[in-house]
């Protein structure tokens, strides 16, 4: 959003301000955007969090898949995407306000209240209990069991606290979880861990999520997080994978309408001349059936799947993988997106309506059930994969 406005352009990137706006109808409308340097000033926020991710063995969908029933992890889980789709609505809102400042001040209060959330993920994490796994983990047995009645709301949970003492006690005969990781054994783990986030990003969400002009991105902003509401009520009543499955094939119809009508309109020039207004509707509306799709498949899942069917003894390793994988490959879509604009034009839809088609069937092939099973039992899942 900030990148988008006029003077934080004009102030910090002069060069991308005046190619963008001393561009000629002759010139390839496809490449006024792509400069290497802009894209960084985001993309190096990726790489922040890639480094975080090395040395950080704990995340949000780590500790909701451990404190939740597994009757519910699923929509649990969920709300970790969805408050992230609210807040990218949120922001979206608030670049849309800020950007029509008469005083040219607006990029200010975009940066300045990114510290907001911030603060009250500070204040949050000071009320939150530890989970009975962690407390276990660290020899607290007692203070495990306090928590989890608690956090259950009944005394029965002799049978649930077993099971996680069990878990314990497998994982502590891994020393080194990392170096485990390419053992034969956690494979399918470590495999997992890097094509889902890879994946996910190979979806070209963050495409669209990042270069929509101010006044699309609400509206696609709104509809990620509506449908994102879809995924909380449906995940443990339908599954995971046909939630994926569903969601891939919508992205790619989608796909397919979009580089049509933007092929037959802009063509390799990118000059569409006078576009009409039901056009612009029509690629708007599928844009949002994109967005649909992903917010209730691979936008949730990709981070609650992970989350739950790593093994205890390598979940904090598998799960840094995780979001490494996914940072290293959104900062490398960010950084080149721009420049695959130029050389592919509207065949860049094409490219990821491909990988749509290679990640719905390694989830129909490869992906084990989880529904309805604990998270402490997953490794019976993988003892009866069939590959």
């Amino acid at each position: 959003g900030v990148t988008s406005m006029d003077p934080f352009l004009k102030k910090f990137f002069p060069d991308v301000y005046a190619k963008e706006h001393n561009i000629k109808p002759t010139d390839n409308q496809y490449c006024k955007f792509d400069s290497q340097v802009l894209t960084l000033f985001t993309s190096s926020l990726y790489l922040a969090v890639l480094v975080a991710s090395i040395f950080a063995s704990k995340s949000v969908p780590i500790y909701v898949s451990e404190v939740a029933p597994y009757k519910y992890r699923g929509a649990l889980n969920m709300l970790f995407q969805l408050a992230i789709t609210i807040g990218i609505f949120v922001a979206n809102i608030l670049n849309y306000l800020f950007a029509k400042m008469e005083n040219g001040e607006g990029w200010h209060y975009s940066l300045g209240l990114a510290g907001v959330p911030a603060i009250i993920i500070i204040i949050g994490a000071m009320f939150l209990p530890d989970s009975p796994n962690s407390l276990i983990e660290r020899g607290q047995a007692e203070k495990a069991k306090e928590e989890l009645i608690k956090i259950r709301g009944t005394n029965d949970v002799d049978e649930e606290f077993k099971d996680l003492v069990a878990a314990s006690e497998a994982s502590k005969q891994v020393k080194h979880p990392w170096s485990s990781l390419l053992k034969s054994e956690y494979r399918p783990h470590l495999t997992m861990a890097i094509a889902i986030p890879f994946f996910q990003q190979f979806t070209g969400m963050n495409v669209i999520t990042f270069y929509a002009s101010l006044m699309s991105s609400m509206i696609t902003g709104g509809c990620n997080a509506l449908a994102t509401l879809v995924s909380i009520f449906t995940v443990d009543k339908v599954g995971r994978r046909k939630l994926f499955l569903e969601g891939g094939a919508q992205m790619f119809i989608c796909q397919l309408v979009i580089a049509a009508a933007i092929g037959s309109k802009f063509g390799t020039d990118g000059n569409p001349g006078v576009l009409p207004k039901w056009f612009a509707l029509t690629v708007v509306v599928f844009i949002c059936v994109y967005v649909a799709g992903f917010a209730w498949s691979w936008g949730p899942l990709g981070w609650l799947v992970p989350s739950e069917i790593f093994l205890l003894e390598v979940r904090s390793a598998t799960q840094s993988v995780n979001v490494s994988v996914n940072m290293i490959f959104t900062f490398a879509i960010a950084q080149v997106f721009t420049s695959m604009l130029c050389h592919m034009k509207f065949g860049l839809f094409i490219f990821f309506a491909f990988f749509v088609i290679v990640m719905s069937i390694f989830i129909y092939k490869f992906l084990p059930k989880t529904k309805g099973i604990s998270i402490e039992k997953i490794s019976l899942v993988w003892k009866n994969h069939p590959y």
